[in-house]
Protein backbone atom coordinates (compact mmCIF):
# COMPACT_ATOMS: atom_id res chain seq x y z
CA UNK A 1 0.00 0.00 0.00
CA UNK A 2 1.25 3.44 -1.12
CA UNK A 3 1.79 6.44 1.13
CA UNK A 4 -1.08 8.41 -0.50
CA UNK A 5 -3.42 5.36 -0.05
CA UNK A 6 -2.73 4.71 3.66
CA UNK A 7 -3.80 8.83 4.05
CA UNK A 8 -6.50 8.02 2.09
CA UNK A 9 -7.13 5.17 4.73
CA UNK A 10 -6.55 7.45 8.12
CA UNK A 11 -8.57 10.12 7.20
CA UNK A 12 -11.79 7.15 6.43
CA UNK A 13 -11.11 5.89 9.37
CA UNK A 14 -10.83 9.28 11.02
CA UNK A 15 -14.07 10.25 9.33
CA UNK A 16 -16.12 6.66 10.84
CA UNK A 17 -15.47 7.46 14.24
CA UNK A 18 -15.73 11.80 14.32
CA UNK A 19 -16.91 11.57 18.23
CA UNK A 20 -13.89 9.29 19.08
CA UNK A 21 -11.43 11.16 17.38
CA UNK A 22 -12.63 14.84 18.24
CA UNK A 23 -12.14 13.63 21.72
CA UNK A 24 -8.46 11.76 20.96
CA UNK A 25 -7.57 15.17 19.66
CA UNK A 26 -9.31 17.22 22.16
CA UNK A 27 -6.00 17.04 24.77
CA UNK A 28 -3.94 18.18 21.92
CA UNK A 29 -5.88 20.60 20.40
CA UNK A 30 -6.32 22.95 24.07
CA UNK A 31 -2.18 21.95 24.84
CA UNK A 32 -0.99 23.85 21.21
CA UNK A 33 -3.60 26.48 22.03
CA UNK A 34 -2.50 27.16 25.19
CA UNK A 35 0.79 27.10 24.45
CA UNK A 36 0.20 29.43 21.32
CA UNK A 37 -1.89 31.90 23.06
CA UNK A 38 0.60 32.17 26.54
CA UNK A 39 3.96 32.33 24.12
CA UNK A 40 1.84 35.11 22.12
CA UNK A 41 0.82 37.18 25.28
CA UNK A 42 4.28 36.96 26.96
CA UNK A 43 6.12 38.19 23.94
CA UNK A 44 3.67 40.78 23.55
CA UNK A 45 3.91 42.09 26.91
CA UNK A 46 7.95 41.47 27.04
CA UNK A 47 8.09 43.93 23.31
CA UNK A 48 5.20 46.59 25.32
CA UNK A 49 7.79 46.69 28.47
CA UNK A 50 10.68 46.85 26.23
CA UNK A 51 9.03 50.06 24.13
CA UNK A 52 7.98 51.58 27.18
CA UNK A 53 11.02 51.52 29.21
CA UNK A 54 13.00 52.37 26.17
CA UNK A 55 10.43 55.46 26.08
CA UNK A 56 11.51 56.83 29.44
CA UNK A 57 14.05 58.90 28.02
CA UNK A 58 17.66 58.38 26.07
CA UNK A 59 20.27 56.94 28.08
CA UNK A 60 18.66 57.55 31.27
CA UNK A 61 19.77 56.43 34.84
CA UNK A 62 17.12 56.95 37.79
CA UNK A 63 18.46 57.52 41.57
CA UNK A 64 16.04 56.97 44.49
CA UNK A 65 16.77 56.75 47.72
CA UNK A 66 17.81 53.87 49.59
CA UNK A 67 16.85 51.64 52.02
CA UNK A 68 16.19 51.84 56.02
CA UNK A 69 16.75 49.57 58.52
CA UNK A 70 14.82 49.10 61.95
CA UNK A 71 16.18 46.27 64.22
CA UNK A 72 18.24 45.05 61.54
CA UNK A 73 14.91 44.64 59.22
CA UNK A 74 15.11 46.27 56.10
CA UNK A 75 12.22 48.61 55.73
CA UNK A 76 12.56 48.48 51.61
CA UNK A 77 13.88 50.71 49.18
CA UNK A 78 13.22 54.33 49.13
CA UNK A 79 12.63 54.05 52.39
CA UNK A 80 14.81 56.80 53.68
CA UNK A 81 14.72 60.31 52.54
CA UNK A 82 18.44 61.32 51.23
CA UNK A 83 17.83 63.26 47.56
CA UNK A 84 17.45 66.66 47.29
CA UNK A 85 17.40 69.68 44.58
CA UNK A 86 21.07 70.23 46.00
CA UNK A 87 22.15 66.87 44.73
CA UNK A 88 20.25 67.19 41.26
CA UNK A 89 22.15 70.73 40.80
CA UNK A 90 25.40 68.95 41.56
CA UNK A 91 24.82 65.95 39.50
CA UNK A 92 24.37 68.20 36.80
CA UNK A 93 27.47 69.55 36.66
CA UNK A 94 28.97 66.47 35.67
CA UNK A 95 30.62 66.62 31.97
CA UNK A 96 29.39 62.71 31.89
CA UNK A 97 25.67 64.04 32.20
CA UNK A 98 23.53 65.66 29.65
CA UNK A 99 20.28 66.26 31.89
CA UNK A 100 19.24 66.14 35.38
CA UNK A 101 15.44 66.14 36.08
CA UNK A 102 14.78 65.62 40.27
CA UNK A 103 10.74 64.72 40.77
CA UNK A 104 8.23 64.84 43.18
CA UNK A 105 5.17 62.66 43.42
CA UNK A 106 1.85 61.87 44.53
CA UNK A 107 -1.66 62.12 44.57
CA UNK A 108 -3.27 65.45 43.59
CA UNK A 109 -7.11 66.54 43.68
CA UNK A 110 -8.20 68.53 40.61
CA UNK A 111 -11.59 70.68 40.59
CA UNK A 112 -12.35 72.98 37.61
CA UNK A 113 -15.63 74.14 37.69
CA UNK A 114 -18.24 71.49 38.95
CA UNK A 115 -15.80 68.82 37.63
CA UNK A 116 -13.68 66.64 40.16
CA UNK A 117 -10.78 64.45 39.36
CA UNK A 118 -8.10 62.39 41.32
CA UNK A 119 -4.91 62.15 39.53
CA UNK A 120 -1.06 61.24 39.75
CA UNK A 121 1.06 64.69 40.74
CA UNK A 122 4.88 65.05 39.46
CA UNK A 123 6.49 68.02 40.43
CA UNK A 124 9.64 68.42 38.21
CA UNK A 125 11.66 71.01 36.30
CA UNK A 126 11.73 72.42 33.06
CA UNK A 127 14.29 69.65 32.04
CA UNK A 128 11.81 67.00 32.60
CA UNK A 129 10.68 66.60 28.95
CA UNK A 130 14.40 66.40 27.46
CA UNK A 131 15.88 63.58 30.10
CA UNK A 132 12.34 61.67 30.26
CA UNK A 133 11.40 61.74 26.45
CA UNK A 134 8.28 63.60 27.06
CA UNK A 135 6.58 66.19 24.68
CA UNK A 136 4.19 68.73 24.69
CA UNK A 137 1.35 68.42 22.10
CA UNK A 138 -0.44 71.79 23.01
CA UNK A 139 0.30 74.97 24.73
CA UNK A 140 4.71 74.59 26.24
CA UNK A 141 6.17 73.15 29.19
CA UNK A 142 6.87 75.56 32.18
CA UNK A 143 10.28 77.39 32.22
CA UNK A 144 13.53 77.31 34.58
CA UNK A 145 12.77 81.11 35.75
CA UNK A 146 8.80 79.84 36.50
CA UNK A 147 10.72 76.76 38.72
CA UNK A 148 12.92 79.34 40.54
CA UNK A 149 10.17 81.22 40.95
CA UNK A 150 7.83 78.83 42.25
CA UNK A 151 4.92 79.74 39.69
CA UNK A 152 1.55 78.30 40.06
CA UNK A 153 1.56 76.57 36.72
CA UNK A 154 0.79 73.17 35.78
CA UNK A 155 0.90 70.76 32.37
CA UNK A 156 -1.49 68.02 32.22
CA UNK A 157 -1.70 64.81 31.07
CA UNK A 158 -4.82 63.87 27.81
CA UNK A 159 -6.90 61.61 30.22
CA UNK A 160 -7.06 64.80 32.15
CA UNK A 161 -8.08 67.21 29.11
CA UNK A 162 -10.67 63.99 28.80
CA UNK A 163 -11.73 63.44 31.99
CA UNK A 164 -11.64 67.25 33.62
CA UNK A 165 -12.29 69.22 30.77
CA UNK A 166 -14.29 67.07 28.71
CA UNK A 167 -11.97 67.57 25.72
CA UNK A 168 -12.35 71.24 25.58
CA UNK A 169 -8.96 73.03 25.11
CA UNK A 170 -7.34 73.45 28.76
CA UNK A 171 -4.56 75.90 27.68
CA UNK A 172 -5.37 79.04 30.10
CA UNK A 173 -7.87 77.56 32.13
CA UNK A 174 -7.55 77.82 36.18
CA UNK A 175 -7.66 74.46 38.25
CA UNK A 176 -7.63 73.84 41.82
CA UNK A 177 -4.98 71.49 42.90
CA UNK A 178 -5.41 70.27 46.22
CA UNK A 179 -7.48 73.53 46.41
CA UNK A 180 -4.79 75.66 45.55
CA UNK A 181 -5.06 78.05 41.94
CA UNK A 182 -2.82 76.77 39.12
CA UNK A 183 -3.15 77.59 35.48
CA UNK A 184 -2.77 75.27 32.78
CA UNK A 185 0.51 75.79 29.82
CA UNK A 186 0.00 72.81 27.88
CA UNK A 187 -1.04 69.00 27.37
CA UNK A 188 1.29 66.59 27.15
CA UNK A 189 1.47 64.48 23.94
CA UNK A 190 -0.03 60.68 24.48
CA UNK A 191 2.24 58.25 25.98
CA UNK A 192 -0.08 55.42 26.85
CA UNK A 193 0.58 53.26 29.91
CA UNK A 194 3.77 51.69 31.46
CA UNK A 195 3.52 48.95 33.67
CA UNK A 196 0.99 49.97 36.55
CA UNK A 197 0.86 53.64 35.71
CA UNK A 198 -0.78 56.07 33.16
CA UNK A 199 1.71 58.07 31.73
CA UNK A 200 -1.80 60.19 30.32
CA UNK A 201 -3.52 60.77 33.65
CA UNK A 202 -1.01 62.69 35.36
CA UNK A 203 -0.34 66.55 36.13
CA UNK A 204 3.55 68.25 36.03
CA UNK A 205 3.79 70.83 38.09
CA UNK A 206 7.54 73.05 39.14
CA UNK A 207 8.98 70.75 41.94
CA UNK A 208 9.82 74.04 43.75
CA UNK A 209 5.76 74.70 43.72
CA UNK A 210 5.55 71.33 44.67
CA UNK A 211 7.42 71.18 47.25
CA UNK A 212 6.55 74.72 49.07
CA UNK A 213 3.10 74.59 48.65
CA UNK A 214 1.96 70.83 48.46
CA UNK A 215 4.09 68.21 49.55
CA UNK A 216 5.33 70.52 52.59
CA UNK A 217 8.83 68.26 52.49
CA UNK A 218 12.58 69.12 51.55
CA UNK A 219 13.53 66.23 49.48
CA UNK A 220 12.78 64.74 46.20
CA UNK A 221 11.33 60.83 45.33
CA UNK A 222 13.80 60.49 42.28
CA UNK A 223 16.16 62.08 40.27
CA UNK A 224 16.31 61.40 36.69
CA UNK A 225 19.91 61.50 34.94
CA UNK A 226 20.61 61.74 31.65
CA UNK A 227 23.90 60.37 30.60
CA UNK A 228 25.78 62.34 27.60
CA UNK A 229 25.76 59.19 25.71
CA UNK A 230 25.23 55.60 25.04
CA UNK A 231 29.08 55.40 25.50
CA UNK A 232 29.56 57.40 28.74
CA UNK A 233 26.43 55.36 30.47
CA UNK A 234 29.17 53.73 33.12
CA UNK A 235 30.90 57.44 33.57
CA UNK A 236 27.69 58.76 34.12
CA UNK A 237 26.29 56.10 36.68
CA UNK A 238 30.29 56.12 38.31
CA UNK A 239 29.93 60.03 38.43
CA UNK A 240 26.41 60.49 39.78
CA UNK A 241 27.58 57.94 42.52
CA UNK A 242 30.39 59.54 43.86
CA UNK A 243 28.82 63.36 43.78
CA UNK A 244 26.16 61.92 45.66
CA UNK A 245 28.47 59.76 48.40
CA UNK A 246 30.20 63.74 48.77
CA UNK A 247 26.87 65.27 49.46
CA UNK A 248 25.86 63.09 51.31
CA UNK A 249 29.26 63.22 53.44
CA UNK A 250 29.25 59.04 53.81
CA UNK A 251 32.51 58.03 55.00
CA UNK A 252 34.38 54.97 52.91
CA UNK A 253 33.12 52.59 55.38
CA UNK A 254 29.53 53.09 55.08
CA UNK A 255 27.22 51.98 52.09
CA UNK A 256 25.18 54.05 49.21
CA UNK A 257 21.82 56.01 50.88
CA UNK A 258 20.49 55.69 47.41
CA UNK A 259 20.23 53.46 44.74
CA UNK A 260 21.17 54.02 41.07
CA UNK A 261 18.98 51.90 38.37
CA UNK A 262 20.21 52.14 34.71
CA UNK A 263 17.62 51.20 31.42
CA UNK A 264 19.43 48.25 30.86
CA UNK A 265 18.68 46.91 34.16
CA UNK A 266 14.96 47.64 34.51
CA UNK A 267 14.53 46.13 30.97
CA UNK A 268 16.52 43.01 31.65
CA UNK A 269 14.52 42.13 34.80
CA UNK A 270 11.62 43.17 33.01
CA UNK A 271 12.31 40.94 30.12
CA UNK A 272 13.28 38.13 33.12
CA UNK A 273 10.34 38.19 35.01
CA UNK A 274 8.39 38.04 31.59
CA UNK A 275 10.34 35.24 30.12
CA UNK A 276 10.13 33.24 33.17
CA UNK A 277 6.48 33.16 33.34
CA UNK A 278 5.48 32.92 29.88
CA UNK A 279 8.14 29.33 30.25
CA UNK A 280 6.12 28.70 33.50
CA UNK A 281 2.78 29.18 31.79
CA UNK A 282 3.73 27.45 28.53
CA UNK A 283 5.03 24.41 30.53
CA UNK A 284 2.02 24.03 32.46
CA UNK A 285 0.23 24.27 28.89
CA UNK A 286 2.50 21.39 27.07
CA UNK A 287 0.88 18.93 29.78
CA UNK A 288 -1.93 19.23 27.72
CA UNK A 289 0.11 18.05 24.98
CA UNK A 290 0.81 14.94 27.11
CA UNK A 291 -2.20 14.18 27.87
CA UNK A 292 -3.12 14.50 24.20
CA UNK A 293 -0.43 11.81 23.29
CA UNK A 294 -2.03 9.32 25.85
CA UNK A 295 -5.34 9.72 24.44
CA UNK A 296 -4.13 9.12 21.01
CA UNK A 297 -2.46 6.20 22.01
CA UNK A 298 -5.35 4.61 24.18
CA UNK A 299 -7.28 5.18 20.87
CA UNK A 300 -5.10 3.89 19.11
CA UNK A 301 -5.17 0.35 20.80
CA UNK A 302 -8.33 0.52 21.00
CA UNK A 303 -7.86 0.51 17.29
CA UNK A 304 -6.05 -2.36 16.44
CA UNK A 305 -8.16 -4.21 18.71
CA UNK A 306 -11.37 -3.38 16.51
CA UNK A 307 -9.74 -3.96 13.52
CA UNK A 308 -7.71 -7.20 14.08
CA UNK A 309 -9.31 -9.10 11.55
CA UNK A 310 -8.49 -6.37 9.26
CA UNK A 311 -5.12 -6.75 10.23
CA UNK A 312 -5.41 -11.00 9.74
CA UNK A 313 -6.84 -10.38 6.01
CA UNK A 314 -4.50 -7.81 4.96
CA UNK A 315 -1.30 -10.12 6.13
CA UNK A 316 -3.08 -13.07 4.60
CA UNK A 317 -3.39 -11.53 0.88
CA UNK A 318 0.36 -10.68 1.17
CA UNK A 319 0.75 -6.76 3.61
CA UNK A 320 4.08 -7.24 5.49
CA UNK A 321 4.52 -5.88 8.55
CA UNK A 322 5.96 -2.94 7.63
CA UNK A 323 2.87 -1.87 5.91
CA UNK A 324 0.75 -2.22 9.01
CA UNK A 325 3.23 -0.53 11.09
CA UNK A 326 2.85 2.11 8.62
CA UNK A 327 -0.67 2.75 8.00
CA UNK A 328 -1.47 2.96 12.31
CA UNK A 329 1.47 5.03 12.61
CA UNK A 330 0.48 7.55 10.08
CA UNK A 331 -3.57 7.21 11.25
CA UNK A 332 -1.34 8.00 14.66
CA UNK A 333 0.66 11.04 13.29
CA UNK A 334 -2.70 11.90 10.79
CA UNK A 335 -5.00 12.54 14.41
CA UNK A 336 -2.01 14.37 16.05
CA UNK A 337 -1.46 16.93 13.28
CA UNK A 338 -5.17 17.45 13.05
CA UNK A 339 -5.51 18.43 16.18
CA UNK A 340 -2.12 20.76 16.47
CA UNK A 341 -3.56 22.26 12.98
CA UNK A 342 -7.00 23.07 14.65
CA UNK A 343 -4.86 23.91 18.16
CA UNK A 344 -2.56 26.49 16.34
CA UNK A 345 -6.00 28.40 14.73
CA UNK A 346 -7.53 28.18 18.48
CA UNK A 347 -4.49 29.85 19.71
CA UNK A 348 -3.75 32.73 17.17
CA UNK A 349 -7.61 33.59 17.47
CA UNK A 350 -7.81 33.33 21.63
CA UNK A 351 -4.17 35.66 21.39
CA UNK A 352 -6.25 38.31 18.63
CA UNK A 353 -9.30 38.00 21.01
CA UNK A 354 -7.18 38.55 23.97
CA UNK A 355 -5.39 41.19 22.37
CA UNK A 356 -9.24 42.83 21.09
CA UNK A 357 -11.38 42.17 24.24
CA UNK A 358 -8.67 42.72 27.49
CA UNK A 359 -6.66 45.63 25.40
CA UNK A 360 -3.14 43.62 25.91
CA UNK A 361 -0.60 43.75 23.14
CA UNK A 362 -0.09 40.47 21.76
CA UNK A 363 3.16 38.92 19.45
CA UNK A 364 2.46 36.00 16.80
CA UNK A 365 5.39 35.04 15.60
CA UNK A 366 6.44 31.59 13.50
CA UNK A 367 8.77 30.52 16.19
CA UNK A 368 5.56 28.87 18.34
CA UNK A 369 3.50 27.73 15.42
CA UNK A 370 6.54 25.59 14.06
CA UNK A 371 7.09 24.41 17.77
CA UNK A 372 3.48 23.46 18.31
CA UNK A 373 3.47 21.87 15.00
CA UNK A 374 6.16 19.40 15.02
CA UNK A 375 5.86 18.66 18.79
CA UNK A 376 2.22 17.56 17.85
CA UNK A 377 3.90 15.44 14.83
CA UNK A 378 6.35 14.02 17.64
CA UNK A 379 3.29 12.98 19.98
CA UNK A 380 1.61 10.97 17.28
CA UNK A 381 5.02 9.31 16.30
CA UNK A 382 6.15 8.57 19.78
CA UNK A 383 2.57 7.67 20.79
CA UNK A 384 2.13 5.54 17.79
CA UNK A 385 4.58 3.46 17.60
CA UNK A 386 3.59 1.29 20.54
CA UNK A 387 0.14 0.67 19.24
CA UNK A 388 1.63 0.61 15.65
CA UNK A 389 3.93 -2.51 16.52
CA UNK A 390 1.96 -3.95 18.30
CA UNK A 391 -0.66 -4.27 15.04
CA UNK A 392 2.32 -5.24 12.87
CA UNK A 393 3.22 -8.12 15.37
CA UNK A 394 -0.06 -9.69 15.27
CA UNK A 395 -0.09 -13.40 13.90
CA UNK A 396 -2.32 -13.59 10.31
CA UNK A 397 -3.80 -16.90 12.15
CA UNK A 398 -4.64 -15.53 15.59
CA UNK A 399 -5.81 -12.41 13.84
CA UNK A 400 -8.28 -14.03 11.98
CA UNK A 401 -9.81 -16.15 14.45
CA UNK A 402 -10.44 -12.87 16.84
CA UNK A 403 -13.84 -12.13 17.41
Amino acid sequence: MSFIESLRVSFRSIKANGLRSVLTMLGIIIGVAAVIAMVAIGEGTSASVASQINGLGSNLLIVSPGQATQGRISLGAGSLNTLTLADAEEIAQKESVSGVAPSVNGRAQLVWGSNNYSTSLEGTTESFPEVRNVQVAQGRFFSNFEVKKQFNVAVVGTEIVTNLFGGSNPIGETIQINRIPFTVIGVLKSQGSSGMTNNDDRVLIPVTTAMSRLTGGKYVNSIYVSAASAEQMTQAQADTAETLRAQHNLRPSESDDFRITSQSDILSTAQAVSGSMTALLSGIAAISLIVGGIGVMNIMLVSVTERTREIGIRKAIGAKKRDILRQFLIEAVTLSLLGGIIGILLGIGAALAVSKLAGMETAITISPVLYAFLTSTAVGVIFGVYPARKAAQLKPIDALRYE
